[in-house]
């Protein structure tokens, strides 16, 4: 396991998604966005139940652990999360982010990902209120707020998500809680998140999906930093 930065509250952290990678070669495309500057990878679990989609497994995580030096957050878009915890931890993950909408005990599931030393992350969908957090505050590392539906990339960031950030920041900063945006960020839609009170930033298409992968991380860090 590699592990998470120590983090802080002033600085912005910038996690590419591999689900807008190009899987033909992915093992060069997250060297890239290694060298450029990525705080971590972002890897988004489907299990076709909690989201119509399906993605990828703990082999992928154990073979980027072998490409890069970065930390895996792990994001489980999946109906039960603890029959994930095990196989996602031996494989190395760095973080693991579960959903407050997902089945089962979410306390419990928190606390057997803390218990193993990883990030705890608990992440909310845009319809889902911040107070349904509250539960869970003394447990977790990082919440990610999801400003597209989740289950697809490529979507646009949708209108309500930057008075759904502010409010789960609130809550965050009180824990020194991270808070993370997974959904449409791009040059335009990074700072609206950032102002909004997001420290870590998921982009996918607005990274892999661009010619140079170096200058689209730098657009998208420069314009969230923008006075």
């Amino acid at each position: 396991m590699i592990p998470m930065p120590k983090t802080k509250q002033d600085k912005l952290y910038i996690a590419p998604s591999i689900l807008s990678a190009d899987l033909s070669c992915l093992g060069e495309q997250v060297k890239q966005v290694e060298a450029v500057g990525a705080d971590w990878l972002h890897i988004d679990i489907m299990d076709g139940h909690f989201v119509p989609n399906l993605s990828f497994g703990p082999a992928v995580v154990k073979s980027l652990n072998k490409v890069v030096k970065v930390p895996q957050d792990v994001h489980l878009m999946v109906q039960e999360p603890q029959k994930f915890i095990e196989p996602f931890i031996k494989a190395g993950a760095s973080a693991l982010t579960i959903h407050a909408e997902a089945r089962g005990n979410i306390r419990e599931t928190l606390k057997e990902i803390k218990k193993a030393g990883l990030w705890c992350g608990l992440s909310i969908k845009p319809d889902t209120q911040p107070a349904t957090l509250i539960p869970y505050l003394d447990l977790i590392d990082l919440i990610l707020v999801m400003s597209v539906y989740p289950g697809f990339g490529g979507q646009e960031f949708l209108p309500q998500s930057p008075q759904q950030i502010s409010q789960v920041a609130k809550l965050a900063k009180e824990h020194n809680i991270l808070v993370e945006v997974d959904g449409g960020i791009n040059r335009q839609t990074a700072k609206i998140a950032y102002q909004a009170g997001a420290r870590a930033l998921v982009a996918g298409a607005a990274i892999f999906g661009q010619t140079d992968i170096k200058q689209a991380f730098a657009d998208i860090k420069n314009a969230a930093l923008a006075k």
